[in-house]
């Protein structure tokens, strides 16, 4: 049964960096593409960052243009796990924060940003960023 868990979620001071990471026990994960998306107060669901499968060292990455510059995503394919570090955030971060997991056979790195990209859903670890 596939299941994907946020975790590093919770309170974050104004300038502070935010690590989360999900763990994921989807078969085949070095072939996943993986994602992470978030949800603000009042908003739909938005593109955070994505990272594709591929040989290590080095893996296509993808970050929505008002994250760029101060977001890294990586991924541990040895651990299952996909991070995401976010520097210097902000009360805007202020979201729920959801990984996600795509079957790299099925899907199409050029639509990596859409919702309906993506096969599998974590439910999600809340985030505030305190002012």
């Amino acid at each position: 049964q596939a299941q994907l868990t946020e975790s590093g979620g919770g309170l974050v001071q104004t300038g502070a960096s935010l690590n989360l990471s999900c763990e994921v026990s989807v078969y085949g994960f070095s072939s996943l593409h993986l994602g992470w998306f978030r949800q603000a107060p009042g908003r739909a669901r938005a593109f955070v960052a994505a990272i594709g499968w591929s040989t290590p060292p080095t893996f296509l990455t993808r970050y929505a243009d008002d994250m760029k510059g101060r977001t890294t995503i990586s991924r541990d394919n040895a651990k299952n796990t996909v991070h995401l570090q976010i520097e210097s955030v902000k009360p805007e971060d202020t979201a729920v924060y959801y990984c996600a997991a795509a079957k790299s056979r099925r899907a199409s790195w050029q639509g990596i940003h859409q919702e309906s990209t993506y096969d599998y859903w974590g439910p999600g670890t809340q985030v505030t960023v305190s002012s």
